[in-house]
């Protein structure tokens, strides 16, 4: 299988939502399933990608998963302090998966990271069973950042996102997350 990574079409925006609702869905990451208000924040791509790089994974012309790719600080990011990327929203078809997508597309966005002047570390959020991303994360050089965990409902006690870093090597092109280094 030929994976190519590139930016989210427009023309995907809403296949793209589908894929990540359903794969949510499927693998029972949303505690109030259909009706669970996140839902709507998986499907809405278009939204991602105003404030965000949404990337995608195909084979041909087949949406095999997608990721959002959040530079720095700002309104998709939950983790994100200046200096680093964010993470979120990785997705992969159930079809589609153990072929090396999920990998290729957080690989993407530690390049982009790593093309980002003053870009120190990607940050993510994960649940706990997402066992296999965890593998993939940790595969990658990813660590667990206990002390960051959080919880994304503080009224319900039982629903803590596990965090991870990946502290960078320097290839600096573009600011980070409004932390600015100087070029020696």
């Amino acid at each position: 299988m030929t994976i190519l990574i590139r930016e989210a079409h427009p023309t995907e925006y809403g296949p793209l939502g589908e894929l990540t609702a359903q794969a949510y869905l499927q693998d029972g990451l949303l505690d109030f399933g259909e009706s669970d208000s996140y839902l709507t924040e998986l499907k809405d791509v278009a939204n991602r990608a105003a404030a965000a790089t949404v990337l995608v994974a195909v084979n041909g012309n087949a949406l095999l998963g997608g990721v959002t790719f959040v530079s720095g600080p700002g309104p998709m990011a939950d983790l994100a302090a200046p200096g680093e990327a964010e993470i979120r929203m990785l997705a992969v078809d159930r079809a589609a998966r153990g072929n090396g997508a999920g990998e290729a597309l957080v690989r993407a966005c530690i390049d982009r990271a790593q093309a980002l002047d003053g870009c120190e570390k990607v940050v993510l959020s994960t649940q706990r069973t997402m066992r296999s991303a965890h593998r993939i994360y940790e595969r990658l050089g990813f660590v667990r950042t206990p002390e960051r965990d959080w919880n994304p409902l503080p009224q319900l006690d039982d629903i803590t996102l596990l965090t991870y870093e990946l502290t960078l090597r320097h290839r600096h092109d573009t600011t980070c997350g409004g932390a600015a280094t100087a070029r020696h």
